[in-house]
């Protein structure tokens, strides 16, 4: 029986980010802060939420979060964000990340995973409906 982990690829369809964390973004180990990904995350989840809401967002808010596997500095995040729920003004997403670490190997893993929820705001920032599609 194997003990090596199974091997996990980068989901088919396009990241909505991918950014690479920097030494300034972690601890004194190279760990990157869970807040520091957090802030990624909900920019991620605001790119589709934007588009179905056709303008402004607001986050309203962060329905789960799982820090599945530690994130280093050099480590080439992707970030995939997909529409689970619309409400009348509200717009809730599920966004994982994935981690390419940047070794001789290459290894890809899944780090976190989130969903957030978003409400549609106007320009005085009140709350709006979606539009219809």
């Amino acid at each position: 029986m194997s003990t090596s982990p199974a091997h996990v690829s980068l989901p088919a369809d396009q990241p909505v980010l991918r950014v690479m964390p920097m030494p300034a973004d972690s601890n004194v180990h190279g760990d990157v802060f869970g807040g520091w990904i957090m802030a990624q995350l909900d920019i991620a989840g605001a790119v589709p939420a934007a588009r179905r809401a056709d303008g402004r967002v607001a986050t309203v808010a962060v329905n789960a979060i799982v820090f599945k596997k530690p994130v280093f500095v050099g480590d080439l995040l992707s970030f995939y964000a997909r529409i689970v729920k619309t409400g009348t003004t509200s717009v809730t997403v599920e966004v994982d990340v994935y981690a390419q670490r940047q070794r001789l190997d290459a290894e890809i893993v899944k780090v976190t995973e989130a969903t957030l929820t978003y409400v549609a705001t106007d320009d005085a920032r009140h709350s709006r409906p979606l539009p219809i599609l």
